[in-house]
Parts: structure tokens; sequence; C-alpha cells
């Protein structure tokens, strides 16, 4: 019988004077999530008719019409209704959307001859059309499994969650250089031609080891295996070490397979986004595998504060895309995940730390998203704002869900209730 576990979390706290704002900032999450995010997604992306979830909506929110499902949001989507459910403001229908997801993802999406999901299934997940795997849309794939075996106790989540994590451990891990290979083949046969996350099939990325640790994170607080706890401490070594450029204080995408980066004017880039998500993401891993906080205190600083350096819009608030190394952001448009990254990230270095810098990015980002970002008339958040104002993007399609802006609300408002004293 296999056994499910909780670990629960104790975070460090800093020795804080409660901010002026504090009593005021909660009901402006709270709203965000309630009135513009939560009302987007649930009911009208629950598919009765075919399954899984509705993702194809155009800048306007109206659905387009059935399209194919991609791994990466229907997990994300499942991930979010089960994480929504633990918290103070699930319900038992967000369960039952979960549920809904998880059904989609085990009957349609995985793959019964050789195992580990697809990246890619037609509207009905009747047919697999992107079979090969890849390694970023599995990680989601067991990070949205351990949320809903947390909420739900399912025994075939946690036996579907342990075969997966087995299945990457037997077939992609790099036992030789650390972390793992990301693309194979549908019959996990070596690499295909090309990857689909771009590029050479044979690079290993900062993004996909990132969203490795998430799940990694979650999968170990609910099954505290060894090995799980084995892998986790190697993929915050990952991100903590191997895919930082030292020299620069921040992060880099591509490296050939024994972590060497690649290099030139494509490469030689940073993605705030991607960095001020590690920090807090490396927090949170750091705090599950009971790892003290401090030896990597100076990279947080580090990575966040090139964010804020080259990245962030002093006047107005928010995050910029991107940019070149050790330079102003040269990609200058503002993309909803990136904010909601930026706000869990800048909250979570306030908690840790006390300073009083941090607390201001929180509060101007907000500002930013509550002004610009958030599409009140039509629901949850504009993918992108340009340079010039304008909305553009998708509001639901094969990379934007609920998560990251769902997430963040949830996670800045279990620690603002710590930092008030509350139990969560």
């Amino acid at each position: 019988m296999i056994r499910l576990f909780k670990i629960v979390l104790m975070w460090p706290l800093a020795v804080l004077a409660q901010p002026p704002e504090l009593e005021t900032v909660p009901p402006r999450l709270e709203r965000l999530l309630l009135e513009s995010i939560l009302p987007f997604w649930y009911p009208q992306t629950i598919d009765k008719d075919r399954g899984g979830y509705t993702l194809n909506h155009d800048v306007e929110g109206k659905w387009r019409g059935p399209a194919p499902k991609a791994l990466v949001t229907q997990a994300r989507t499942l991930w979010f209704f089960s994480r929504l459910y633990n918290s103070p403001y699930g319900k038992p229908e967000h369960l039952e959307a979960a549920r809904h997801g998880f059904v989609f993802l085990r009957d349609r999406m995985w793959d019964q001859e050789y195992g580990g999901f697809y990246w890619e299934v037609n509207e009905d997940g009747t047919k697999a059309t992107m079979p090969d795997k890849h390694l970023y849309a599995q990680g989601f794939g067991l990070y949205a499994l351990a949320e809903y075996l947390r909420a739900s106790h399912d025994p075939e989540a946690v036996q579907l969650a342990s075969e997966l994590f087995h299945l990457l451990e037997t077939r992609a891990h790099d036992g030789e250089y650390g972390g793992y290979i990301e693309f194979f083949k549908r019959d996990w046969s070596g690499p295909g031609s090309r990857s689909y996350m771009g590029g050479p099939a044979d690079h290993k990325l900062m993004n996909t080891h990132l969203h490795l640790m998430e799940p990694f994170t979650t999968y170990y607080q609910v099954q505290p295996d060894s090995l799980v706890r084995e892998r986790l401490l190697e993929l915050i070594t990952i991100q903590s070490n191997s895919v930082v450029r030292k020299d620069l204080g921040l992060c880099a995408d591509r490296y050939e397979r024994n972590w060497t980066p690649l290099r030139g004017p494509w490469f030689d880039r940073v993605s705030y986004g991607h960095d001020i998500e590690n920090v807090w993401l490396l927090i949170a891993a750091n705090q599950a595998a009971g790892v003290p906080q401090g030896p990597l205190m100076d990279l947080y600083r580090t990575l966040f504060g090139n964010a804020l350096k080259y990245g962030f819009d002093n006047e107005q608030g928010g995050f910029y895309d991107s940019g070149p190394f050790a330079a102003p952001a040269d990609r200058r448009a503002k993309v909803w995940w990136v904010q909601a990254e930026g706000l869990v990230s800048a909250l979570c270095l306030y908690r840790l730390t006390g300073a009083e810098e941090y607390w201001g990015i929180f509060l101007k980002t907000l500002d930013w998203i509550e002004k610009h970002q958030a599409d009140w008339q039509h629901g949850d958040w504009f993918a992108t704002i340009t340079e010039d104002g304008s909305p553009e993007g998708d509001k639901a399609g094969p990379w934007k869900g609920p998560y990251h802006n769902g997430r963040a609300m949830l996670e800045c408002l279990e620690v603002l209730s710590e930092l008030k004293g509350g139990n969560k």
C-alpha cells in the first residue's frame, strides 16, 4: 500500500515591522483572484463534451472553438483547481474541476504503451498530435498530479505520480553530468530531430530544470521519499549554481549536456521572469528539503537585484520581458506571468529579509497589475501589454492558463496571512 504524507513547512521569519499597507493588500489580491481570475477559468473552461479543459480564447476572452489540447496547460489548469481547493478559497466544485482534468490526463494524455504524457492530443484526446516526450511538459504533469493527490488522496493519482517519477528517473536522469536529458521520441528511444522547446534536441535548459525543481518540491512534500529528496537537492544545485553566470549575477537558459553555456547574441540574454521565479522557487525547494536559506541569500538578492536594475519599470511598476546581459531591457513588453512571479518573489524576499525595498517592489508590481494587466471587463489578465500600452495575446491557449497568476494570488495571500500572525 502506498502511504500519502504531507510535510508542513515552517518558514524562518525575519523580525518584521508590519508595513502600514498590510491590512489593505489582502483584499486587493482576493479581488484579483475571485473577481478577475477565477470567474474566467471556472466554469467556462470545463470541457464537458470532450474532456479536459477548453483553452482556446482570444485577447478578449472569446472562445474560438475546439482545439488541440497541450499537456502544459491542461496540467497547469488541473494544478490550479487542486491548489485552489487546498486553499481557504477552495470549494467542492473546484475539487470536481480538478478531478475532471485528472481523468483526461490519465485516460487521454498518458501513453499507455510507453509511459509518460504526450505533449499534445487532439480536442477529444483520441489522437496524439504531438506524441514525443519533453521533460518540461512531463514536469508539469507531475506537478499537477502531486497537487491533485494532496487535494484528493486519490490512490490512482498516487500511483500515476509514482510511475511518472520513476519513469523520469530511469529514462531521463543524467547520471554523468546531472540534471535531465530533456527530449525523447515517443518510445523514449533517444532525442527527436528538434525539441518542442525550440533549438537542438540535446540542449539542457534552465527553464526546463526550473520546472522540474518545482514539481519535485511539491511531490516531496506529499511523498517524502529519499530518492525524490536526492533529485530535489540536485536540482537545487543546478538552479543555484550550474545555470548562474556568476560574473554577471544572472541566469542564462541554454547549455550543452555537460552544462557548458551556449554563447552568442541569441544566447547571451536574460529572462527577468525566469530569474525572479527561480528565486522564490529555490526558497520553496530549500524549505521543503530542510535546507537552510542562509547560504543562498546572497544569490537571491543578486538575481533579483539584476532584474530590478535592468528590467524593472520604476515609473509605472512591473517587470519587462528580457534583455541582453548587463544592459537595459530591449524587449519591454510586460507579460502576465512575469508580473505574477515578480509579485511572489518580492514578497518572499521581504518575508525573509525585512528589507523595505522588496515590499515597495511588491506594491508597485501589484499597482501595475491592477491598473493595466488585469482585464476587468473580460476577465483574467492580458497576456501581454506592449510598450505602447496595447493588450495583445490570447487569454488561454497552449501556454496560457490560470497557473502563474492564480498561484501568485494564493501564495501571496498565504505569506501575508503569516506576516499578520495568522495560521496560513
